[in-house]
């Protein structure tokens, strides 16, 4: 057992990057279908009908989610200036995190499933889920209540009202304690999907980037007001969203039109939040040359331009009925997982593995080889994903019959299976690296961890 700092962060990266590597392995077997039906047969748990949610489950809750929490577990106690409140507490939620994607995996697998899309776990497992979400909420809720830092780092309020929305969201998603029917039960299903990417994904990545961007740069955050303006915009817009995905339903005018005006609005925290990072990267950008986490982080804040530019453009009635039901919102999608939050939670693993261990990273080629790798396949990836999303848009809408655009996407399914496999080998890397980090004992001097004092800091 290595020696490190804070064990619950450590215990919640390990669980992070044993379930990257599967869950990323799961979709490159899952994309495998496309372009070769027949190569495997006869086994149930490898059809992609469950290797599919199996996937989703593992990259969302498994990895992403872990990632998180073990960022947020590190980052507040530094920006409160205090421990984190139960260290005992946040292992245990480690280890029922990790029970319960394992849970997940083998329900899913068997075809134990609810069958809603991002809310596949059995009603059991969803019980359990938030009664974990309670504990690590309790924890980081009153490790913040005993800080000795009084003002409130910009990054606290993303987090905090993470932790408020999140149950709230997953509860309704899930229907957890009701009963919901028919089109409701659509509607529901749809403001928890788009909702767990924007009150969970997106608001903990903003606030890692938060964190992380002016210690990486060594220079304070650009503006607190444009911080505080997009926390805001977000809470303000964000919930009605999800009602964009079934604009071709008998869904009621008003909640379509209120879906389509808020996810246009959205734009508005969008650009603040960029604008912030941006500026504040402004003739820092060389330094990305040297420091792959800055890398990571900025490749994140880029993909999250695409994505958010794309979003309320393909939320708009007129696109929408065009390219909804392709590949296309397929690309949309990995877009803001992969693209987006799973660069910034890389570069939080890389920033904060060293500082947790007393080491650097194993091998920085190895970063390299990374960065390259994720970057080179996901745009690969995506690129081909889009094309065929239009080339399948375009057999749907001008009738041609359904084998011969199938056949057509052929090509781009290729080449979106080779970007797939050039991104599975990265985190393989990328998992071994870290694996190294931590079990290699080389002993280096620790930078500081303080976050750079801000605007953020001194008024909020």
């Amino acid at each position: 057992m290595p020696k490190v700092k804070q064990l619950s962060v450590a215990m919640y990266f390990w669980g992070a990057l044993i379930f990257l590597p599967l869950g990323v392995t799961y979709g490159l077997f899952s994309a495998t279908h496309f372009i070769m039906p027949t190569w495997v047969e006869g086994i149930p748990q490898l059809s992609f009908g469950r290797m599919r949610p199996v996937h989703i489950h593992l990259v969302a809750f498994g990895w992403l989610s872990m990632a998180y929490v073990g960022a947020m577990y590190y980052m507040i106690p530094k920006m409160c200036k205090t421990p984190l409140w139960s260290e005992t507490l946040g292992r245990w939620t480690a280890v029922a995190h990790f029970g319960w994607v394992w849970a997940a995996v083998i329900c899913l697998s068997n075809g134990i499933t609810e069958a809603r899309e991002y809310a596949e776990a059995p009603w059991f497992l969803d019980i359990i889920f938030l009664l974990y979400l309670v504990a690590v909420a309790v924890n980081l809720f009153m490790t913040i209540a005993n800080r000795t830092q009084k003002k409130l780092y910009v990054s606290i309020w993303y987090f905090t009202g993470t932790l408020i929305w999140f149950p709230c969201v997953y509860i309704l998603g899930n229907r957890v304690f009701m009963r919901l029917d028919g089109l409701n039960d659509a509607i529901a299903n749809w403001f928890y999907g788009h909702n767990i990417l924007g009150l969970w994904f997106t608001t903990v990545g903003v606030g890692i980037t938060y964190y992380l961007m002016p210690l990486l740069v060594r220079r304070p955050i650009y503006s607190h007001k444009l911080s505080m303006i997009g926390f805001w915009a977000i809470a303000l817009f964000y919930a009605p969203t999800g009602t964009h995905h079934i604009l071709q339903s008998p869904v009621p005018y008003w909640l379509k039109s209120l879906a389509v005006v808020s996810s246009i609005g959205l734009l508005v925290p969008v650009l603040t939040v960029l604008f912030n990072f941006f500026l504040t990267l402004d003739k820092k950008w060389p330094q990305a040359y040297a420091n792959y986490t800055l890398r990571f982080l900025i490749s994140g804040c880029v993909f999250y331009l695409i994505t958010c530019v794309q979003g309320p453009f393909q939320a708009t009635r007129w696109v929408n009925w065009y390219i909804h039901f392709t590949q296309w919102v397929v690309a949309h999608a990995h877009l803001a997982l992969l693209g987006t939050f799973t660069n910034m939670s890389i570069a939080a693993i890389y920033y904060i593995v060293p500082r947790i261990t007393g080491r650097p990273i194993f091998s920085r080629p190895a970063m390299a080889w990374h960065w390259w790798l994720t970057q080179f396949g996901f745009t690969q990836f995506f690129v081909a994903l889009t094309i065929a999303g239009l080339v399948q848009a375009a057999g749907w809408r001008y009738g041609y019959p359904i084998v011969q655009w199938v056949q057509a996407m052929y090509p781009e399914q290729v080449v979106r299976w080779l970007g797939g496999i050039m991104i599975v080998v990265g985190q393989y890397i990328f998992a071994w690296n870290i694996y190294r980090t931590f079990f290699t004992p080389v002993e280096v001097e620790e930078d500081s961890d303080a976050p750079v004092a801000t605007p953020a800091t001194q008024a909020a």
